[in-house]
């Protein structure tokens, strides 16, 4: 297969739907021989916010060390190569195309096949094998416990900051969602957690002591150091990165933190375009809180139009109410994705506008100075637009 046609293939096996377990994922990974060699160090990252830029971070802080490391975050704003990377680099079309029809041909006869989570994973996992790397940050899909992630042996487990989400796959409370996320702990393993709230804190220490994981809780963030991410979320987030890399027995000096957390890239976290476009992906409460924090810290005298989009199963009513803190009016749009809702079915107390699409809103807030925010896939097409790049994106 090219790589259009390995692409059909693997966006075909979206509708086997998201599994959760590790008996499919350890499978793959063992016949497709993409488990890390031994002397590879992993770290995994598991969490509700803040898992992506704790993990480029990560990333960064081993480049920052000349370890070759290989990087898996999900989902990707506008290519799915956005998910696999060796140093910074995306994985290669060639490379893509040539490990998926080996995986096609590989599960052809099982008879629960595998998701397209899953192959992701292999792929990733057969690809920092062959490239050699010394570290591998994983980023978990959703859960823990039972991600596909989960799978593949950590030297490091990472908690960052827990809320409600998923709660259809989850649990409906924080205690279950922390149960959940805090079962990638690993026997023996260091174990780090950022700063929780007290219900969640009380499950992780339950978890660790049962699994009798080293538990560590950073709860102070960085300072003194340049970030390139804004917020002082991220400065907790970076704390809990620094942390992670002494955990797997790495020695970070001043100017290695200070080079790699300077330059590190994150799409989509208070990433500005221009002076006049902001895009965030503030998509659940304890986001949008902290994204009202940083905008408050970054702007203190302006209040934006917002661009909001969400799709369903998620907390949009107190997310709005929460934006509505700083905006100045709202400009709803369609989410393209199926479970997208429409503009529509938004509320809130201040001047609003339904689009039909994102180049309306855009085009209605050209002159003023807007913060586009919600679902990751508002963020994709948003960036695919302005980029004039193709987008394909997914529902996993």
């Amino acid at each position: 297969m090219n790589y259009r046609e390995a692409l059909d293939w693997l966006y075909s096996t979206q509708l086997f739907g998201i599994k959760l377990g590790l008996e499919g994922p350890t499978r793959l990974l063992r016949e497709f021989l993409a488990f890390p060699s031994h002397r590879t160090k992993v770290i995994h990252v598991a969490g509700t916010n803040g898992k992506g830029s704790t993990c480029a971070m990560i990333d960064a802080l081993g480049q920052g060390l000349a370890l070759r490391s290989g990087l898996f975050t999900s989902p990707h704003l506008i290519d799915y190569r956005e998910r696999v990377r060796v140093n910074g680099l995306e994985i290669t079309e060639e490379k893509t195309a040539t490990l998926l029809t080996e995986l096609r041909e590989l599960v052809a006869d099982w008879e629960d096949h595998p998701t397209f989570f899953e192959l992701t994973l292999a792929l990733a996992m057969r690809h920092f094998r062959e490239s050699d790397c010394d570290l591998i940050v994983l980023e978990t899909g959703m859960g823990g416990r039972l991600d596909a992630t989960t799978a593949v042996p950590a030297d490091v487990c990472v908690l960052t900051p827990i809320s409600l989400d998923h709660t259809q796959w989850l649990g409906s409370t924080l205690d279950e969602i922390a149960r959940e996320k805090a079962a990638i702990a690993v026997r023996g393993k260091p174990f780090l957690s950022a700063r929780q709230q007290p219900e969640a804190e009380k499950a992780i220490r339950q978890i660790a002591n049962q699994t009798q994981a080293p538990l560590e809780f950073v709860n102070a963030p960085l300072l003194g150091y340049s970030l390139s991410l804004a917020g002082v979320h991220q400065q907790e987030n970076a704390a809990l990165a620094c942390e992670a890399m002494v955990a797997a027995g790495y020695y970070l000096t001043f100017d290695v933190v200070q080079h790699s957390l300077r330059h590190v890239r994150w799409p989509g976290r208070f990433e500005r375009i221009d002076d006049a476009l902001i895009l965030d992906a503030a998509h659940n409460p304890h986001a949008a809180n902290a994204l009202v924090k940083t905008w408050r810290v970054e702007f203190p005298d302006i209040k934006p139009a917002i661009i909001f989009g969400a799709v369903e199963d998620k907390a949009t009513s107190e997310v709005l109410e929460i934006l509505s803190e700083i905006a100045e009016e709202f400009h709803f749009v369609p989410v393209k994705s199926p479970r997208g809702l429409p503009p529509e079915a938004h509320r809130v107390d201040l001047p609003s506008i339904n689009h039909p699409n994102l180049p309306s809103a855009l085009t209605a807030t050209k002159a003023l100075p807007t913060l586009l925010t919600g679902s990751l896939f508002l963020l994709g097409e948003a960036k695919a637009l302005i980029n004039q790049e193709k987008i394909r994106p997914s529902s996993q």
